[in-house]
Formats: C-alpha cells, sequence, structure tokens
C-alpha cells in the first residue's frame, strides 16, 4: 500500500463530494504534505487531532474546488528523482510540484532556491 497516493486520494474523493472536511490517518509526512497544501491555498486548515489529521477544504465562491488535478509522480515500484537543475513545474509555473529533500518536504519554488533535489512526490494544480 501506498500511503502518500491513499491521502493524495482522499483529497481528491473529499473535494470530488463536495465534502467540507475529511480525515486521514496521521503520519510525519502527511503533516508535512497537508502544511504544504494550507500554505500553497489548496486547504484552508489542517488540524492534527489524536491519531488524525481533519483537513478543511478550499472552494472557490461558485463551489469549484480551488484543487482540480492531483497526480502521484514517485511511486513505490518506480521512484522518481531529480537534481535541482531539473526540477519540474506543474503545468508551466501555475502548479506546484513537491519533493522531498534532505531539507524535508518543499515545493518546487523552494527547492530551486535552496538548489535542492529529491524525490518528486507529486504535482498539484
Amino acid at each position: 500500500m501506498d500511503p502518500i497516493a491513499d491521502f493524495l486520494t482522499a483529497i481528491r474523493n473529499g473535494y470530488l463530494a463536495k465534502k467540507e472536511t475529511i480525515s486521514v490517518r496521521k503520519s510525519k509526512l502527511k503533516s508535512a504534505l497537508a502544511g504544504i497544501l494550507v500554505k500553497q491555498g489548496f486547504l484552508l486548515s489542517a488540524q492534527d487531532v489524536e491519531h488524525e489529521i481533519k483537513l478543511t477544504l478550499h472552494y472557490l465562491p461558485d463551489g469549484q474546488p480551488i484543487l482540480t488535478h492531483i497526480k502521484r509522480i514517485s511511486k513505490p515500484g518506480v521512484r522518481r528523482y531529480t537534481g535541482a537543475d531539473s526540477i519540474p513545474g506543474a503545468l508551466s509555473g501555475a502548479g506546484v510540484t513537491i519533493l522531498s529533500t534532505p531539507a524535508g518536504i518543499l515545493t518546487d519554488k523552494e527547492a530551486r532556491a535552496q538548489r535542492l533535489g529529491g524525490e518528486i512526490i507529486c504535482q498539484l494544480w
């Protein structure tokens, strides 16, 4: 099983079902990913509650979800790594690529600024 894919799928399904909040099992990696999603504006909030993370989804005023596409890049069977000079942008810079680097979980812009490469976790837009 891939816990990151399950996390991203729970978010995608929450948006498709027009849910206001969803809960996922807690881990350090999922908490870091949720923090980036909040910072990037894809989620309104992420709260740690005992063994779960409660995520509040973000919608536009007309009810459309802010986050329309979630793509898992590096998978347990096929890991994808990149150097600092070749970090791919999502949707020509309009989206966000999330990487796992030696400095922690970073967005593509943060990784480029710090000149760090790493494992490409996912792309969002």
